[in-house]
């Protein structure tokens, strides 16, 4: 129900305000201010302001509204519209008026009402059933039961054919073809099952019956010569890459090799004669075939008299 609200200037009022029709809400009341001149004059969080000095407020965007108030100097008049809930304000009131700096913070009683007894209905459970005759039903509450696909002509069908299966002479189980095939197989299978016959033997068996039996004779028994497999040795020549042979340990060579010259080497391999020195990236010197540093292949190259021994180096 609307109600007119009078406050007494001048400004601040103590209260905030919100929406407007540039938000496509209508303005209400969102804070007040404890001890305020809203808060003296009882109005509320949630209060919907229809009219400012006599202004509606239905066309009123925000800005226009506190253009409104603001003009107000001596007085604002609003007319407010108050849902019949009432925002809970913890506020506590003194010789008829609100105190403005302590609050209550009790909760205000409210009515009780118990789960079911008004908008909020019981829930029914899910219900499955299965006829199993006309007369005959199976009901279970458990939700997503199979208990539907037990039905009368599901039992009926399953039932059927499990004793289809237990039935020895059922004519399902042998079926006889329309028209028997008259082929030489059939026939040398089925015709004169009843008389002897001799047992089916494998080519190798027979050979040794009829070596038996000519042994058995007299006769000279027809042997054959047989000559065991030749496993074929392949060539040793081929595609078969040979492995160089290393010129100090006489090893093969699988990796890395050092060539110097025509001969081959291991890496660990190459050193000097002498004192065992690794010749990488230091220079090697041949000597009557043998390789060796520098130092001591200038010991083993001494010139003769007058002359002097000058290293050359071979051009890269």
């Amino acid at each position: 129900m609307p109600q007119n609200v009078v406050l007494p200037g001048p400004a601040p009022w103590g209260f905030r305000l919100t929406g407007g029709i540039d938000f496509k809400q209508p303005l209400i009341i969102s804070r007040i201010t404890p001890g305020s001149k809203a808060s003296q004059a009882n109005l509320c969080p949630g209060d919907i302001i229809i009219a400012i000095d006599g202004y509606g407020t239905e066309n009123m965007t925000h800005n226009d509204a506190q253009e409104r108030i603001k003009a107000a100097s001596h007085q604002l008049c609003l007319k407010i519209e108050r849902a019949e809930t009432r925002m809970w304000s913890p506020q506590i009131t003194e010789d008829g008026s609100p105190h403005p700096f302590k609050v209550n913070l009790e909760a205000e009683p409210q009515e009780f009402k118990p789960i079911g007894t008004a908008h909020n209905r019981r829930a029914q459970p899910f219900v499955a059933a299965a006829n199993l005759d006309n007369k005959r039903q199976v009901v279970s509450s458990a939700y997503n039961s199979p208990i539907g696909l037990y039905s009368s002509g599901n039992i009926h069908d399953a039932l059927h054919g499990q004793l289809r299966g237990l039935i020895p002479n059922s004519p399902a189980n042998d079926p006889v073809p329309a028209a028997v095939p008259q082929s030489d197989v059939y026939r040398l299978l089925h015709d004169d099952q009843q008389g002897p016959s001799k047992p089916r033997q494998s080519g190798s068996f027979k050979i040794l019956q009829d070596m038996v039996s000519d042994e058995s004779d007299g006769r000279a028994p027809a042997i054959r010569s047989v000559k065991a497999p030749v496993t074929k040795v392949p060539a040793a020549g081929g595609s078969v890459p040979k492995v160089p042979l290393c010129d100090k340990c006489g090893n093969g060579i699988v990796g890395t090799v050092v060539k110097a010259r025509d001969k081959y080497r291991h890496p660990e391999c190459f050193v000097c004669s002498d004192c065992n020195l690794n010749l990488k990236q230091k220079g090697y010197f041949f000597v009557e075939g043998q390789l060796y540093c520098e130092a001591h292949a200038r010991a083993r190259m001494r010139p003769p008299e007058g002359y002097e021994a000058v290293t050359v180096y071979p051009k890269a």
